[in-house]
């Protein structure tokens, strides 16, 4: 089984160092040539000039690439040579695209799965990510003994597609959840509490606490907005989960509003940080 990795951005670098040190990595390609030549030195793994060499050089292609766009421009690309090949998006897209491209490289002979993860890029350090998978049963296995070299969970959850729609169905809840706690907390620190008591009582003995509650409202009473996952990319998946619900013919109203405050922070000029710096909306005065 040779392995290559396309994209190398915060996700997929940890991603292809977990590959790596498992021994089940071969090539990576990266858009910025320079990252994979980095990646290639520190790591000794090839590094592809493009696309096609990459594919060429590779059984399983994994994908781990910012959105919609650059997921269709790279499949469309690598379609014509991906009879007998097997095709891993990691990336977190529209599940319409993702089944579109689906039938397209099963026309030519190849498969495809969407495989969008769970977790942060520290999980990613752990292996603690779950994968939620979509794509066709058969090969399942493969597929999942590759990707638990980076992963603690690795679900099959259907068809293609069907690992993004669950992942959405983790995103929107997490979107409005991080928005709600960024209030809550406004309100206690406004009110006089201790940033630092507010944050505990959310983190540790809120009856709502949770995984993310522990891991963000810290990052709220410090002010620490290091990037885990990015506002940007928050705000992007609130935009295709819009999309799909308009297509579904589903209400949406709390991740609606929602993508309006993570639109809010990128305007206030947080793209770039965590997705936690929605607290800004609520703290400006």
């Amino acid at each position: 089984m040779r392995v290559g990795l396309v994209g190398l951005g915060v996700m997929g670098w940890r991603i292809g160092v977990n590959l790596k040190n498992s021994g089940k990595l071969d090539v990576v390609y990266n858009r910025t040539q320079s990252k994979a030549q980095e990646f290639s030195e520190r790591y000794q793994v090839k590094s592809a000039s493009s696309l096609k060499e990459l594919v060429q050089d590779s059984d399983f292609i994994i994908l781990m690439l910012s959105d919609d766009t650059a997921v269709r421009e790279t499949v469309t690309s690598m379609i014509p040579m991906l009879k007998g090949k097997t095709l891993i998006d990691m990336s977190t897209i529209s599940p319409s695209l993702s089944m579109e491209l689906a039938i397209e490289v099963s026309k030519v002979g190849g498969k495809m799965y969407d495989a969008p993860v769970v977790g942060t890029s520290i999980m990613v350090e752990q292996k603690k990510l779950t994968v939620l998978v979509g794509g066709p049963e058969e090969g399942f296995r493969e597929v999942q003994d590759l990707l638990m070299s980076t992963a603690s969970s690795v679900l099959y959850m259907g068809k293609n597609g069907m690992g993004l729609y669950a992942k959405l169905v983790n995103n929107l809840l997490i979107g409005a959840y991080v928005a709600s706690m960024a209030e809550a907390f406004n309100l206690g620190v406004r009110s006089g509490l201790d940033p630092k008591q507010v944050a505990e009582f959310l983190a540790k003995y809120s009856s709502a606490r949770s995984p993310t509650s522990e891991i963000k409202a810290g990052k709220m009473a410090t002010r620490d907005y290091s990037t885990q996952f990015a506002t940007k990319h928050m705000r992007k998946d609130l935009e295709i989960i819009d999309r799909e619900a308009q297509k579904l013919g589903i209400i949406n109203p709390m991740s609606s509003l929602a993508l309006q405050l993570y639109r809010m922070a990128e305007a206030m000029g947080f793209t770039e940080e965590d997705y936690v710096s929605v607290l800004e909306v609520f703290s400006r005065k």
